[in-house]
């Protein structure tokens, strides 16, 4: 066990999520300026969890949803703040250092359990979405059979594992993929805009369900769960707040509001043209929604799939840096870094080919993971160590977000397992055979919807 008496030692690139490798390759270099730090944390927060968030609108009732994802963006904003806090009072310099010193190993091997997990589940969403978006990709090329079997989920899901995401994962040194971070916003930038021309071109020809503009429906858990997965960013905070020149909780709490400002922007901007363009019919992976023949989402798709595969190996990497921590002492040998590596990724493989509905993934992943590490555990270190009173703002809103916590990932499991909602993955939906719908060529976008 890396745990014998003494604190584990935990370097901070092995709290890395998706995208926070963007500051590592710098900041023992040179110190970030406000900007900079700015940017590290929306691109942390803007990353492959926004498909989702069309789905949780689904999921609460479009009212309820928006305002829900603002909560969810506060709760983060002040749980980020307060995880900052928390370090000051304890002295460390990490989320694994800080809940080690507050609670001791159980709380450093609570801890590192939702750490693997996590990134882990997010593996195999990746592969969902690499599966579903390059399949519809590759049925487009001319000439290309459909129902060919070299063109379908699984066998995307296999080659692109063996000969992307493996090799890539191998890597010890993850600054090797630090440039990531900057791919993976532009590609976003660029789905958003397409997410955005489809809202407007294609939104008024999909008929809307009776129950579109209900303020409330019974999900409304479940949607938080998948809210607080793409809102999640806590495992970096340390280190971009490590990389600031004079940095201070003051200046901290300044470069998060204005992070969370813009990043909420873009969330609901993303999260209301993909709901009001398919409302009832939205799915987990919005690209599912939209039609095979749509030749600029199928650019979309391509986008998308790139970015979830290039992300993928720093998932990859927080998972099995989180099993060196606790069971090898932080350090694996050539040996055991293969033997690792090959077992995660064939277990995330074999589950994603079994799978192949994302709401449920992005569901579990946020009531189990997220929900604890933005709502629970940073709320739990700060009542624990804080000598405020109890009448204090930051001890309220802390003794709220607790209780909330628990209960999300409480009961957004048990609903996410007994009511699982409705996946219509793979196939075509009615709305793009001319025969269900009447549709026009939509002079602006050459959009035109055929049958296959």
């Amino acid at each position: 066990m890396g745990y014998q008496g003494q604190p584990p030692l935990v370097p901070l690139q092995r709290d890395l999520d998706d995208r926070e490798t963007l500051v590592s390759e710098h900041e023992h270099s040179r110190k970030s300026c406000q900007s900079a730090a700015v940017f590290n944390v929306v691109n942390s927060i803007i990353g492959s969890g926004i498909i989702g968030l069309p789905y949780s609108m689904k999921q609460a009732g479009f009212p309820l949803g928006i305002l829900l994802l603002f909560w969810v963006s506060y709760i983060t904003d002040f749980s980020l703040i307060l995880l900052i806090k928390g370090g000051a009072l304890s002295g460390t310099d990490s989320y694994q250092s800080l809940v080690n010193k507050t609670f001791g190993f159980p709380g450093y091997l609570l801890l590192s359990v939702l750490q693997f997990l996590y990134p882990f589940i997010a593996m195999i969403s990746y592969n969902i979405i690499a599966g579903d978006t390059l399949s519809k990709v590759f049925q487009r090329i001319p000439g290309v059979d459909p129902e060919n079997v070299f063109i379908g989920r699984h066998f995307i899901i296999v080659l692109s594992t063996v000969t992307f995401t493996l090799p890539l994962s191998l890597y010890r040194d993850i600054a090797k993929l630090g440039k990531i971070s900057f791919i993976s916003t532009i590609l976003t930038v660029v789905i958003l805009g397409i997410v955005m021309t489809r809202a407007i071109s294609l939104g008024p020809h999909i008929p809307k369900m009776e129950d579109a503009w209900v303020f409330a429906k019974p999900n409304a858990i479940q949607a938080i769960g998948v809210m607080s997965f793409a809102f999640i960013c806590h495992h970096n905070c340390f280190l971009v707040y490590g990389s600031l020149e004079e940095a201070t909780v003051a200046k901290w709490s300044r470069i998060i509001h204005m992070s969370i400002l813009v990043s909420v922007f873009i969330c609901v901007l993303f999260a209301t043209c993909g709901y009001l363009t398919f409302t009832g019919f939205t799915q987990g992976d919005l690209f599912e929604n939209y039609c095979r023949s749509d030749d600029l989402v199928t650019f979309g798709r391509f986008c998308y799939g790139i970015t979830v595969i290039l992300t993928y190996p720093i998932e990859c990497f927080v998972t099995r840096e989180v099993i060196a921590n606790v069971f090898f002492g932080g350090t694996l040998s050539s040996f055991f870094h293969v033997l690792i590596t090959v077992v995660i990724i064939m277990i995330a493989t074999l589950v994603s080919l079994l799978i192949d509905c994302l709401g449920i993934v992005l569901e579990l992943n946020g009531v189990l993971c997220a929900a604890p590490l933005i709502f629970i555990i940073p709320s739990a270190c700060y009542l624990k160590l804080s000598e405020e009173p109890r009448t204090h703002s930051d001890k309220i809103v802390s003794c709220v977000m607790l209780p909330i916590g628990a209960v999300v990932m409480i009961f957004g499991f048990i609903m996410a397992i007994t009511n699982p909602q409705d996946c219509t993955h793979g196939q075509e939906m009615f709305y793009c055979f001319p025969d269900n719908v009447s549709f026009t060529n939509i002079s602006d976008s050459h959009f035109q919807l055929t049958t296959q």
